[in-house]
Formats: C-alpha cells, structure tokens, sequence
C-alpha cells in the first residue's frame, strides 16, 4: 500500500506547482513530493521549498519514501519535529505555564548553541524542550520535584511523546539518555547533551538572578567553571553580565 500523502490518487490541483528559480527566473514545475529539480533553463538545482513532511518528519521509513533529502530540507524536517515536541510539551503540562515557560526559553537558548557547536539540532530541541517532563509525574505521586526522582519519572514521559511522533529508536534513546542525567555531567560526555545543559542552566541563572541577584564578579566564575561548551559561555555572558552594565 502506498502512503496516501505520496499517492497521485488523493492530490489536489495546488500538489503541483511552479517555483521561480532564484538563478535564472524560469517557472519550475514541481510534484509536491519532490524535493528538488533541475531548472530546464540553467540546469540549477531548486530546492521546494513548499515541500509538506508531514508524517516523514522522523519517521522511521522517511528515508524509503523520500530518498536522500538535501541539507536544506533535512533542517525542514528538524524543524518540524521541533515544533511537533513543543505542542506535545505544550499539552502535557496543560495549564503550567512556568514550566512550558521554561522549557521553552531553555529550547530557545540550545537552538542558539546548537548552530555553533555541530550537535544534532532534532536530538537537541526534543531534549530541551522534554528535559523536565518527569517533574508532573514526581509531583502528582507525591514526590514533589526531587531531582532524583523527576529524573526517573521524565524518560518514560518523554519516550511515549517522541514514540507517538513516530520519531526513531536512535533519536529517542539519546534524548531519553540526557533527560535521565541532565543535571549531572558524566566524565565524558556528547555535545548534544552539553549543549542542553548549558541551556538549562543559562535559564536557571537568570531565574536565580532574579530572585538573587549575585556579585558580577562571583556570576562570571559560575559561568566559566559551570558551563560545558564555548558557545554556551558566550551566550551565558551575553544574558547574564553584558545585559547588566
């Protein structure tokens, strides 16, 4: 059975379209499942960029129905999958809105770092974005948001949410793997679990300064001793030190 989003049976008038090409001009025709074509004109490579992933944004048999994406296009995808882990954070904290508040400066500040430290932008956002998932679970079986055990509660949350967006097993393993430890560094650690540690603790400082504000001076030794990447140590002084002459 073919998938019904790639079956020409259930299209509609606008699934095929021209795109200008941004080399010459010409009118590119184009199947809304295609991802690129070669302008007839120049023989330039366009990218479509109105291509819908829809369910192949992670999906575990993307890669036998689109084929080899382009980079451009493979950032779409991470993209979508992003904002699909936001509204599933999003619904399952319902009416807390200091934790979506916080879960979403910490995807904010990763997305920022992740650009700069070659991590896995989709292992990332769905880690920053789930990082304190358990703390509902900790809390409604009255354990309140002990450290130790919101870091039980939140991988069996946070694998049910990316198991539902079809997300793969590598993918959900690794992200399920930061939010188990996401406090505590191992000797050895990937970039992408760096990346949203600092994250988190660049929004957990500001949230400190604004209930206790600390020294300049002791804040700038926190940040440099405390944050595991470069980028992040920069984007910590940007928020914390620059925003504060």
């Amino acid at each position: 059975m073919k998938c019904p989003g790639q079956d020409t049976r259930y299209w509609k008038p606008g699934d095929i379209f021209s795109v200008q090409c941004p080399n010459c001009g010409r009118g590119v025709e184009f199947f809304k499942d295609e991802s690129t074509r070669r302008c007839k004109g120049c023989g330039f490579k366009v990218i479509n960029s109105q291509m819908d992933f829809g369910c192949a944004a992670h999906c575990k048999f993307a890669e036998q129905c689109l084929g080899d994406l382009s980079p451009e296009l493979l950032a779409k995808r991470d993209d979508l999958l992003k904002d699909r882990v936001a509204i599933e954070m999003k619904r399952y904290f319902k009416q807390d809105f200091k934790r979506i508040g916080h879960a979403t400066r910490v995807a904010r500040y990763a997305e920022k770092i992740v650009k700069d430290e070659e991590g896995d932008p989709a292992i990332v956002l769905s880690a920053a974005y789930l990082h304190d998932i358990g703390i509902k679970d900790a809390e409604e079986k009255d354990q309140g948001a002990a450290p130790d055990y919101q870091y039980r509660c939140g991988p069996p949350v946070a694998r049910e949410i990316l198991k539902k967006l079809d997300a793969s097993r590598d993918l959900i393993d690794e992200v399920c793997d930061i939010i188990d430890h996401h406090h505590h560094p191992r000797s050895e650690e990937t970039v992408n679990f760096k990346i949203v540690h600092d994250a988190d603790l660049i929004v957990k400082l500001e949230e400190e300064q604004e209930e206790r504000p600390m020294a300049r001076e002791a804040l700038a030794k926190r940040i440099e001793e405390s944050l595991l990447t470069q980028s992040g140590r920069e984007l910590a002084k940007a928020v914390l030190l620059d925003s504060r002459k």
